[in-house]
């Protein structure tokens, strides 16, 4: 039998796309948006996308533990599951609450699927924009269903574009972040989306992003499908990105030599 978990995800966030969340979009009341925590937006798009997400993603594997980001938020013993055995789901129901509830674009549905722990497929899909990535782990990304080639070697990092979330970065590394920021192509600014992120990296529209926050359900999806496309996911101390793991910061770039200049540039020393 073929295996068409990627093709059924798919087609389950594209149903919760349609369904639920882009009938709500710019259509929301007052009383559909609430803080489930200081500057921390939650809508009624994002329950009810969670629940079709979450009970469609069980009915394709039974037996398997769902960690949605709203459900963390009522239940973060939730998170133990990471590091756990069998199939863990991670969900991001809208990615980019904030720009969703604010009639903005970009936002995202994400998910991604750990085996053991290890995540083993993603999904990314920005449904107003159209675009779809998946990836399988061993056997690379797709970009709306064509495989996405590992980047050529670029011109350096003069010519390197990217974004940093500023938003969460202490003082001191934030200032050393903007003073590195001249050695290369310029900063653009960030989407408060880090499902487009990832895609805008996958389409080479950027070539690295540095986040500070590091939640499961904004970058188990992202990660996978970035080291799939010959892209690089590591902690600001160079260590791999695992969602089940606690660590320093995030950054992602399009290949291992971007990396390393884009951590020169921004962080030298105190990325160590």
């Amino acid at each position: 039998m073929a295996d068409t978990l990627l093709d059924d995800v798919a087609e389950l966030l594209r149903d919760t796309a349609a369904d639920i969340v882009l009938p709500l979009f710019r259509k929301l009341d007052e009383a559909d948006i609430t803080e489930k925590a200081p500057g921390e937006l939650v809508t009624v798009a994002d329950q009810r996308a969670e629940e079709m997400i979450t009970a469609g993603l069980r009915r394709l594997r039974p037996g398997s533990v769902v960690v949605g980001e709203e459900a963390v938020a009522a239940d973060p013993g939730l998170l133990r599951h990471l590091g756990g055995g069998g199939d863990v789901w991670v969900v991001d129901p809208i990615d980019g609450t904030a720009n969703f509830a604010a009639g903005r674009r970009p936002f995202a549905l994400m998910v991604a699927l750990l085996t053991d722990g290890e995540p083993v497929a993603s999904w990314i899909l920005d449904p107003l924009a159209g675009t779809l990535a998946t990836a399988r782990a061993g056997a690379g990304t797709r970009l709306d269903g064509h495989r996405v080639e590992p980047p050529v070697a670029g011109a350096g990092p003069a010519a390197l574009l990217g974004s940093v979330t500023t938003r969460y970065l202490p003082a001191a590394t934030r200032q050393r972040v903007e003073a590195g920021a001249t050695r290369l192509g310029g900063l653009v600014p960030g989407h408060h989306c880090a499902g487009r992120e990832y895609l805008d990296l996958l389409t080479g529209q950027r070539q690295y992003v540095l986040f500070w926050r590091t939640m499961p359900w904004d970058h188990a999806p992202g990660t996978l499908l970035l080291r799939e496309a010959g892209g690089v996911a590591n902690r600001l101390d160079g260590s791999a990105y695992h969602p089940a793991e606690e660590g320093l910061g995030l950054l992602i770039a399009a290949s291992p030599q971007v990396w390393t200049e884009v951590h020169d540039a921004l962080l030298g020393e105190l990325g160590h």
